[in-house]
């Protein structure tokens, strides 16, 4: 599970709460079934009529990428995974990684390994695997916008569910309680339209493109792990290539594994 997507959200709902408390109103007034009904239904409504009931109906698949860990190969996995292939590749040829590939878990990896040992071109492998990329990152980008757009419209929900509550105050100027109360509704549908806006909403969009764009760099990275592979380069090479994409602490995690493992 992405803990980190579950604490932001109980800590955006703890800061309002205690907020509120500090200032003296009671937690209980965000209970306003007309304000959550405009807001919450609302926003819904907005996006289905934006988007196609394709993309709509893959909300619940975006939940779980904005809950759950994403399980991707790391660089730090991939860089003594090519630099083996390469040892085994220029002392016994690239037929004999044909045993390797289905050990692979990762399919686009795995693909691209089998093209390699196919004697598929350079070429005709990078095409392949970066139109693949490309559409995976198509895909990404309309889930994220769903998202966008969701924040975007709550927050003008919330200026609209304030303007329907000062119309109810102005409807009942001689009922003191009811304008105060038709008052309050009219403040908290807009602190609704605020909070799931930019506390829920956006930070969602920009949590999805940003595992996006790791698992975009992850593939990027094994196109060229595989390329440097199928040329024959040295497997010293390939480590230093690759291991441009890493901190300098994790280079030194990687090149630690490597010589236990070499000394093993």
């Amino acid at each position: 599970m992405d803990k980190t997507s579950l604490i932001g959200i109980v800590l955006g709902i703890v800061a309002v709460g205690v907020g509120m408390v500090l200032k003296g109103v009671g937690v209980a007034a965000l209970v306003n079934p007309a304000a959550i009904l405009m807001i919450i239904i609302g926003t819904a409504a907005a996006v289905i009529i934006a988007f196609p009931s394709s993309e709509i109906k893959k909300v619940p698949q975006l939940f779980g990428v904005l809950f759950k860990e994403t399980k991707t190969t790391s660089i730090e996995e991939l860089i003594p995974m090519f630099t083996e292939w390469a040892t085994i590749a220029r002392k016994e040829g690239l037929l004999a990684l044909e045993a390797k590939v289905s050990e692979i878990d990762d399919e686009f990896l795995r693909n691209g390994l089998s093209m390699a040992v196919d004697g598929q071109s350079a070429e005709f492998i990078r095409d392949v695997m970066t139109e693949e990329i490309e559409a995976m990152e198509e895909r990404h980008q309309a889930g994220a916008a769903i998202f966008t757009q969701a924040g975007t419209y709550a927050p003008t929900l919330g200026v609209l569910g304030a303007v329907v509550g000062l119309i109810a105050a102005l409807t009942n100027m001689a009922d003191t309680d009811a304008l105060g109360h038709a008052i309050s509704g009219a403040f908290i549908a807009t602190l609704l339209g605020i909070f799931t806006g930019y506390v829920l909403w956006h930070p969602f969009a920009n949590k999805l493109k940003r595992k996006s764009k790791l698992e975009t760099k992850v593939k990027y990275i094994m196109i060229e792990g595989v390329l440097s592979v199928l040329e024959g380069q040295a497997p010293r090479a390939i480590e230093q290539k690759l291991s441009t994409y890493l901190s300098i602490k994790e280079r030194q995690r990687v090149t630690t594994t490597e010589g236990e493992a070499i000394n093993g």
